[in-house]
């Protein structure tokens, strides 16, 4: 496939983060998004056998981790709307 111009950093990243976005609904959406990645991880490490499970298990937990750090910066942000 050839391409006629090069990609320009703008539309090297296939996502973006809007950069207007307040500090608490970016923490709220990380919040859901680790929440949804724990119950992904926390399934399908029951599928699985050795040391594939422990892998996933280990995935699982700092996802776990990950989500009580983001809560707990949201808790300090803004207090009346912890998750």
């Amino acid at each position: 496939m050839f391409k006629p111009t090069p990609n320009s950093p703008a539309s090297s990243s296939l996502f973006s983060v809007n950069p207007y976005q307040n500090t608490e609904t970016l923490l709220i959406n990380a919040s859901e998004t680790l929440a949804s990645l724990n119950a992904l991880t926390g399934g399908l490490a029951f599928e699985l056998v050795g040391s594939q499970r422990g892998v996933m298990l280990a995935i699982q937990q700092m996802t776990e981790l990950g989500q009580m750090l983001v809560e707990r910066a949201l808790e300090q942000l803004s207090p009346s709307s912890v998750l």
